[in-house]
């Protein structure tokens, strides 16, 4: 309740800006209503108290801090299940590129994304640390209002998401609440089994990295739905995902309905693998600045890994790379851009 009431106090400006963003979103994506979009997010309820108790806590404390209900805040978790799936028909969503190497391609396990969104989400971000008891220290990207996102913690383990679409969900956890699950696990076998077992009520991948004191590392991908989950990639040593499922197993229960699979998300994953090939073959190294020039590439813009706005595309579909991340968990050491990452900015968190 404590962490959620200093969210929700020193954040109220960021989570009235998620509150107004997002109510704008629901409507242009699917014609829905705030108070309707309030009123969806209930069926998630009992799933998060099983999973989680401590996130309804928390959830309550940022609704207090901010000024808000707690409908407000359960909305914004949950704003990937109400409103920003497709469940049925093409849709967009948020975008983003993720990379990770590991040893061999590298000594120390990095991993590094871009978060693609609307420009307005700018305002809303929150650069969190967390000490919970019992539980690892928690760094955190996040928009205001949202509980779980993007960072790494204490034990050494690191996160990225990316969205993916999908013609079904269920009533289970929403996708972000089961980010924070991952945030707060010690080990990469703790993380998985948070996302497990149809326990998401929405499917994404989640690229996760661990680095023992030892130096020793690992990073995974996990496609994660209500029908289970599928390791992809990595046997190499690198990684990368962004929109579209690469799981055949997967593929087996939903339909990928991601509008823009073919003419974005397959191009820039196809440009990602590229690049950390192009890299393996010249021998560069493989460290934090590379991954920030991956980051940056601008490649079949405005579709590129760094995403420019297409003022041609409807409003509400209008999209930019919003923040970057690039983590080394071996060195412990973490750099965060607001903004593109073309424009060199990048500051330790």
């Amino acid at each position: 309740m404590e962490v959620g009431e200093q969210h929700g106090r020193i954040g109220k400006r960021q989570v009235e800006q998620s509150l107004e963003t997002y109510e704008k979103l629901f409507f242009g994506y699917q014609q829905m209503s705030w108070k309707k979009a309030k009123e969806a997010a209930l069926v998630h309820m009992d799933a998060i108290k099983k999973y989680d108790i401590e996130l309804i806590e928390e959830m309550e404390g940022v609704a207090k801090g901010a000024g808000v209900d707690f409908e407000d805040i359960l909305a914004l978790n949950a704003r990937t299940e109400i409103a920003l799936g497709s469940y049925g028909k093409k849709s967009f969503s948020d975008g983003c590129t993720a990379f990770a190497t590991m040893p061999p391609t590298g000594t120390d396990t990095i991993i590094s994304q871009n978060w693609d969104w609307k420009g307005t989400q700018t305002k809303s971000l929150l650069l969190m640390e967390m000490h919970i008891p019992n539980k690892p220290v928690v760094t955190m990207v996040t928009e205001g209002g949202m509980i779980g996102k993007i960072g790494y913690n204490s034990a050494g383990l690191g996160l990225c998401f990316n969205a993916l679409l999908t013609d079904k969900k269920s009533d289970e956890v929403p996708i972000h609440l089961a980010l924070r699950g991952i945030l707060n696990s010690n080990t990469i076998s703790e993380a998985l089994s948070r996302v497990k077992d149809g326990q998401t009520a929405a499917s994404a991948s989640v690229l996760i990295g661990k680095s023992e004191e030892d130096g020793s590392g690992l990073a995974i991908n996990a496609e994660v739905s209500p029908f289970g989950i599928d390791l992809v990639g990595g046997d190499d040593g690198y990684l990368a995902h962004t929109n579209h499922i690469r799981s055949n197993n997967l593929k087996k229960n939903l339909l990928d309905t991601n509008e823009y699979r073919f003419d974005d998300s397959m191009m820039r994953y196809k440009r990602a693998i590229q690049l950390m090939k192009i890299a393996r073959a010249d021998g560069q190294p493989i460290n934090s600045a590379l991954h920030k020039q991956w980051l940056s590439d601008d490649f079949n813009a405005p579709n590129s890994i760094n995403h420019f706005c297409n003022p041609s595309a409807e409003e509400h579909r209008q999209m930019e790379t919003v923040f970057s991340i690039v983590m080394n968990l071996s060195k412990r050491e973490s750099q965060l851009y607001i903004g593109k990452p073309s424009d060199g900015k990048f500051f330790a968190i």
